[in-house]
């Protein structure tokens, strides 16, 4: 089992999972998942191959549990690589997805491209941009859709500092939310980021 902390007490959870099984393959990666995901930020951490990805698949829906329960309004996990939208342009993409997302925010996604430098890219299609931009409109995606429980993979990976610091502040700013998660696996925990919960799978 992970092994879950928190910096405070008295928290109000976005997620609750009980006894979740799941997994990426024909055997579940992961089995009687027992997790508390409260507002704000929470990091998952851990090696290559040790289960982030899929677990915050499992968390966010887009893999069907086998067992166990998860309860959340809404989520949203994308692959930042957006491997299914080459012939797609940045807005089609976050067309197609604001409208599977009923509290995206068009204010912050026009703010976002702007911040994270996509307003040259906008015409193009995404075989066309490099991995840093692609990942960016990913990002842009996930960062204005409004769900209650967003979950990140590697937000920093293939992006320019500057970039970083947008998704970072951007995460700050969010820290103290009282109703919303966001979810962010990487190899640690970025130190710069205000963390209510880390989840250990090493």
């Amino acid at each position: 089992m992970p092994k879950h902390t928190f910096s405070t007490d008295n928290t109000a959870f976005v997620l609750q999972t009980q006894g979740l099984a799941g997994g990426p393959g024909p055997d579940p990666l992961w089995v009687g998942l027992n997790l508390n995901i409260p507002a704000g930020l929470t990091a998952v951490t851990g090696d290559e191959g040790v289960g982030k990805t899929s677990l915050l698949r499992l968390l966010a829906g887009d893999l069907t549990a086998r067992a166990g329960t998860r309860s959340t309004a809404d989520a949203l996990w994308l692959n930042l690589a957006l491997p299914d939208h080459d012939e797609d342009t940045p807005e089609h993409v976050w067309s197609a997805l604001q409208a599977q997302c009923p509290h995206w925010s068009t204010e912050l996604q026009h703010d976002l491209l702007q911040a994270l430098g996509l307003q040259a890219h906008l015409g193009k299609k995404l075989f066309m941009l490099s991995t840093g931009s692609r990942r960016k409109v990913g990002l842009v995606a996930l960062l204005a859709c409004g769900a209650t429980l967003t979950c990140i993979d590697q937000p920093y990976v293939s992006l320019d500092q500057a970039s970083i610091q947008v998704v970072r502040d951007f995460l700050n700013d969010m820290a103290d939310h009282p109703g919303r998660a966001w979810v962010v696996a990487d190899y640690e925990a970025d130190p710069a980021l205000d963390w209510r919960s880390h989840i250990d799978l090493d």
